[in-house]
């Protein structure tokens, strides 16, 4: 699994102009599956993105996670974090799972996140998608769970 996470003060995914998931401070996550990713990938995915301290404490360093800090999350399905530019112009996606099988990885993903007590909102899997957030610092964090 592969995941882009973006600390936000606000964000939002709409779908043929109507908005089905919108949260204040907190992170929005893009989630990419690959064929061989499985639920300890999800496990291990969901407990970085739960814990991961990238928000600031009194003395501003980066000490406290979106469970600290009492945010949510926006999650939404993007197969395009597998795309394989190495050759030619147009993105290979060959390496991104199947739609069945990132599909129930996927809700598990965010089904592990509400059950560590986190607020999640998603947008629609496999749906065209208008996201839009205001990236806060900007902290942006790449996370894959098979990098070496």
């Amino acid at each position: 699994m592969r995941v882009v996470i973006q600390r936000c003060k606000h964000a939002e995914v709409t779908v043929e102009g109507e908005v089905v998931g919108r949260i204040g401070e907190g992170l929005m996550v893009l989630v990419g599956v690959t064929h061989e990713d499985d639920e300890k990938d999800v496990k291990y995915i969901a407990d970085k993105v739960a814990g991961l301290r990238i928000f600031e404490d009194e003395e501003g360093k980066m000490n406290f996670s979106v469970l600290d800090v009492g945010g949510a999350v926006l999650s939404v399905s993007q197969f395009t974090l597998y795309g394989d530019t190495r050759k030619g112009k147009r993105p290979n996606f060959m390496a991104a799972a199947k739609p069945d099988a990132a599909k129930a990885l996927y809700e598990a993903f965010n089904q592990e996140l509400t059950a560590k007590g986190l607020t999640v909102e998603t947008g629609i899997f496999g749906a065209m998608m208008d996201v839009s957030l205001t990236n806060w610092g900007p902290v942006t964090i790449i996370i894959d769970s098979r990098a070496s």
